[in-house]
């Protein structure tokens, strides 16, 4: 493994790319879901994209685990499974789930894949290596960070997923229009979903008190609110007349 220095440059660096990214996206949609284009290239069924782009970070934490001489570490362990339940939903069941054949871009799916291996070094390098090995004792479970960071996160889930199925069923099968979604925390917010997993990863940064998980946070924000910006435009366009722009917002309730 890298050294504590060279890590916490990675971290930076990493930081820095993700401020680019939040400005750029503003500027340039990321071609899938709502805003595929053909122009991102070739292309595959958005069910084995998503699991392409999502499982490499399910195994390559697996696999920082596994090779750790700190895997039966009691509060490292619930950190590694925590992270992967939620990747486990994303890589195998989110993909499952998805209604339609729509088509995401290889493009997208190798810088996905590629980021999301970067954070699986981001989070199991500092959980399973470099943070020092009494950073985490045992009573880390009883303490503030982790308590709250736990509610944190799994009250993100509940919103990403209960959002993520508003947004599932909006059609009816063989139905093509445009609807708004409503219920739960869309009452707030356009990108309800965006939201969730948001507030899941900053969860995840405090109940670790790390920077790994901050530097995630933010790149989890960065690369989401932009889209959930051009989202709230889009809503504002197509539903005059059931859209407030200026009482929901777009990926921070009451704020942004």
């Amino acid at each position: 493994m890298v050294s504590l220095h060279a890590f916490q440059i990675f971290l930076i660096v990493m930081a820095v790319i993700a401020v680019v990214v939040f400005v750029s996206l503003f500027f340039v949609d990321a071609g899938y879901g709502k805003f595929y284009q053909p122009k991102w290239g070739p292309g595959m069924g958005n069910r084995l994209g998503w699991m392409l782009m999502e499982a490499p970070v399910f195994v390559a934490m697996l696999l920082l685990w596994w090779f750790s001489d700190r895997r039966t570490d009691p509060v490292r362990l619930i950190f590694l499974l925590l992270f992967e339940l939620h990747y486990f939903h994303r890589s195998f069941i989110f993909p499952l789930q998805i209604r339609g054949n729509g088509t995401m871009p290889l493009s997208i799916i190798l810088m996905g894949a590629l980021f999301n291996t970067l954070n699986a070094f981001m989070q199991g390098g500092w959980i399973f290596y470099l943070s020092p090995k009494d950073y985490y004792p045992a009573n880390w479970l009883l303490s503030l960070p982790f308590l709250l960071g736990t509610a944190v996160f799994f009250f993100g889930m509940a919103v990403n997923i209960r959002s993520d199925s508003i947004i599932r069923n909006l059609r009816k099968p063989g139905d093509t229009a445009h609807y708004l979604p409503k219920g739960g925390m869309f009452k707030y917010v356009t990108s309800a979903n965006y939201f969730g997993e948001f507030v899941e990863w900053t969860g995840f940064a405090i109940l670790t008190w790390s920077w790994s998980g901050a530097v995630f946070a933010l790149w989890t924000f960065a690369n989401l609110a932009p889209r959930a910006a051009r989202i709230h435009d889009m809503y504002a366009r197509d539903f005059p007349g059931e859209f407030d722009p200026d009482k929901t917002k777009r990926i921070i309730p009451f704020i942004f």
